[in-house]
């Protein structure tokens, strides 16, 4: 299963980003294969539609879920429309590499 996380930079050490379509980095994570990549997020500066572009972003990678801090309402029924499964984590000191070990347990 692949899973999208938000995070603020391009480490395992970097912390989930806040915001969903304007964050800095999605990583993609496969927890089958351990396989990761942090892709850098184009939109971050968009001035619209940086919700919906990073949709399409991370549904080309066919992730099943998507770990956020936030996603607005618009973005809600899109991924759900998409059966793509949103989790919040409101704890935005959560680092990339803390998400990960709850991903493999």
């Amino acid at each position: 299963m692949k899973v999208a996380i938000t995070s603020t930079g391009n480490t395992l050490e970097s912390t989930i980003d806040q915001r969903f379509g304007r964050c800095a980095y999605f990583v993609i994570y496969d927890n089958e294969s351990k396989a990761m990549e942090f892709i850098p997020n184009p939109n971050k500066e968009s001035e619209e539609d940086a919700g919906t572009s990073s949709v399409r972003l991370v549904a080309s990678r066919n992730v099943n879920k998507i770990i956020s801090c936030d996603f607005g309402m618009k973005i809600k029924s899109l991924l759900d429309s998409l059966k793509i499964q949103m989790i919040v984590i409101k704890q935005p000191e959560k680092k990339i590499r803390e998400i990960i070990e709850m991903l493999n347990h």
